[in-house]
């Protein structure tokens, strides 16, 4: 696995290496297993490399770096970098470039890091295997023949193919924690309103937040305090202040596990383990139940559907994106656009969404849908008075193979049944790798926090991690 970037920074302070040297590698790593892997669908080499011989003359004149200068990542291809295509992956947005930065990009570029690409994805972010992209799927980057995760499993395959330092996911209900675990890597889902949204394509926007992949902790930390904060363009934005992150050492703590019943045996048994050793060291492990586990997928799908029909109308052939040819009237051409533009599963919540919003069944669905999730935020808060953090598997299964799940989305929908609880209520959530199986498969461990505590978990994860 490639070194870290606060590894390499120190290497190049002690004249060991170049930043030109690191992008190299990572090009190299890129055109020898990108075209199989397929999980960057374009590639910035002349600008990273500029960037690198940029950052290596400032270096050698000024003795001194910003704080991620030559970190290496790559954006998922649903936020937007300016003069570059921004599609979702999806022939709806075909041929679009973006004309401005999103608000993390332009903090990642201040802070000195270089973009080297825009990765794969499922389109719009729907999905939970990265089998639904236009573009095509996306192979896991060390078990041949399996999914990375999804959505962002392009950003994740990217990392631990070690095609960059970083990849910036969206998570939704899941979809930086889910192929961060699948692919033994860490993923943050910050407090809903620490990141900005500016400039990322919205699925449902009180649950979207972007966050971080990483292969090192301490790397996570760095990008997570740079894209953290205030952003006057995001109106659910937070203006709290984003508190300087300084490690407390292991200290043996409190923890709520929350373990479901289901799960696979080596999941199961990788986290018995670290359980165990946990409690070695002096941790005070409870398991505590949690009697909502019917209504997080339904509450879920039921929300999540109903933004996501309001955001993707303005996909309509008419101001940017994909015109279908034929159409003969306005309302053909929204009809033909959408119909020829959007995938399957798109297409599948689009209905969903318009359905439990419709008269007749707003109360019945969408109302209740909001009264569940008051429900989790308060049982949550109620956990979180008493705990400094909860642990629970990040998904109940290992990753599974390339079209196991395809034909049955409602086996796919209930891939995401750990992590769509955070999302549900707004809480900050690390997935943790804690192991791998004698077979070769990661399993991660999820760990939520207080709102705004993400350095609550960050202490955690390092604890994790000592064992």
């Amino acid at each position: 696995m490639t070194p870290s970037y606060t590894a390499l920074r120190k290497a190049v302070q002690e004249g060991k290496a170049t930043f030109t040297d690191i992008v190299e590698n990572f090009l190299a790593n890129i055109k020898a297993r990108n075209g199989v892997l397929n999980a960057l669908l374009e590639v910035y080499e002349e600008e990273a490399v500029q960037a690198a011989g940029n950052w290596d003359q400032h270096y050698k004149a000024e003795g001194s770096l910003p704080p991620l200068a030559g970190m290496v990542y790559v954006h998922k291809d649903n936020i937007a970098v300016a003069g570059h295509h921004l599609s979702a992956a999806s022939r709806i947005l075909e041929g679009f470039i973006c004309p401005y930065n999103a608000t993390v990009i332009e903090r990642l570029s201040a802070a000195g890091a270089i973009c080297i690409g825009r990765a794969n994805c499922d389109e719009f972010a729907m999905g939970s295997s990265n089998e639904n992209s236009a573009y095509g799927p996306v192979q896991h980057p060390f078990l041949e023949g399996y999914v990375p995760g999804g959505s962002s499993g392009g950003s994740a395959a990217a990392v631990a193919a070690e095609f960059c330092h970083m990849a910036l996911g969206s998570d939704t209900g899941g979809s930086v924690r889910q192929p961060a675990a699948f692919c033994g890597l860490y993923g943050l889902k910050p407090t809903y309103g620490r990141v900005s949204r500016y400039g990322l394509i919205a699925y449902a926007s009180s649950f979207d937040q972007i966050g971080p992949i990483t292969a090192s902790l301490e790397d996570l930390i760095i990008t997570y305090q740079v894209i953290a904060g205030f952003d006057p363009r995001d109106p659910t934005s937070s203006s709290r202040a984003v508190e300087p992150y300084h490690p407390k050492g292991t200290t043996p703590q409190k923890w709520a596990w929350i373990m479901p019943e289901g799960l696979h045996p080596i999941v199961a048994q990788v986290l018995k383990e670290k359980k165990e050793l946990l409690r070695q060291r002096g941790f005070e492990i409870e398991e505590v139940s949690f009697p909502y586990w019917e209504y997080l997928i339904p509450a879920y799908f039921i929300l999540t559907t109903a933004e996501a029909s309001s955001n993707l109308a303005r996909y309509d052939g008419v101001r940017y994106g994909r015109r279908a040819k034929e159409a003969q009237t306005l309302e053909e051409l929204y009809a033909r656009s959408r119909s020829e533009g959007f995938g399957r599963e798109v297409k599948r919540r689009i209905l969903l969404g318009t359905f439990v919003l419709s008269a007749g069944y707003y109360d019945a669905y969408y109302t209740k849908a909001q009264k569940v999730r008051r429900l989790l935020y308060e049982y949550t808060e109620k956990i979180l008075k008493e705990y400094a953090v909860i642990a629970m598997p990040t998904s109940a299964t290992p990753p599974f193979r390339l079209g196991e799940k395809v034909e049955d989305p409602i086996q796919m929908y209930l891939s995401d049944l750990l992590t769509v609880y955070a999302n549900l209520t707004g809480h900050p959530a690390l997935q943790v790798p804690v192991g791998t199986s004698p077979e070769g498969f990661p399993v991660g461990l999820q760990l939520i926090g207080p709102l705004f505590g993400e350095n609550s978990l960050f202490d955690a994860a390092y604890a994790l991690v000592d064992n």
